[in-house]
């Protein structure tokens, strides 16, 4: 693995150069940080595979068409906000769909499979690999709300991100 790293510096003119050389290198995957970069990536390819962080709204920026279909060689992480009791029906994700989240604040209850419900506090990570069924993603507390950071790899033609049960 090489891992090559540009930095910007809130600086257009030298975002778009950094983000010519990458691409000039043909890696398999560029990571991007903040929408500067990101549109900088973009206008360089429209083939190599961009992955972003802290892109405030993708949409609107036209870096992808949705946030569940982004579409394109753009996709990004995902911030999944629960509100107090909150919680997501039972799912799976796509057959090529690697998941890896960490809880940034409160606690989140998750099943994996057949797997007992395991609660993550602040900082705990986990993933779930391609083909797992995701029975239980909910907020811990009925009094807090709890946020996590969820980043998916997918094979770039899957246009669904979460998938019900039964469906």
């Amino acid at each position: 693995m090489q891992i090559d790293i540009r930095w910007g510096a809130a600086n257009p003119a030298r975002s778009r150069k950094y983000a010519a050389e990458l691409a000039a290198t043909a890696p398999d995957v560029i990571f991007a940080s903040a929408s500067e970069s990101t549109a900088a990536l973009r206008e360089a390819t429209r083939t190599l595979p961009i992955v972003f962080v802290g892109v405030t709204d993708p949409v609107g920026a036209g870096y992808v068409a949705s946030l569940a279909r982004p579409g394109g060689n753009v996709t990004g992480f995902s911030f999944v906000e629960f509100g107090m009791g909150g919680y997501s029906p039972g799912h799976t994700h796509p057959k090529s769909a690697f998941i890896y989240a960490t809880v940034l604040e409160g606690e989140i209850l998750s099943q994996v499979n057949d797997g007992p419900v395991t609660t993550y506090k602040a900082g705990q990570s986990f993933s779930e690999l391609p083909g797992d069924h995701h029975g239980v993603s909910a907020n811990a507390s009925k009094t807090n709300s709890a946020k996590l950071l969820a980043v998916f790899v997918v094979d770039t033609d899957e246009t669904e991100l979460t998938i019900p049960f039964g469906n």
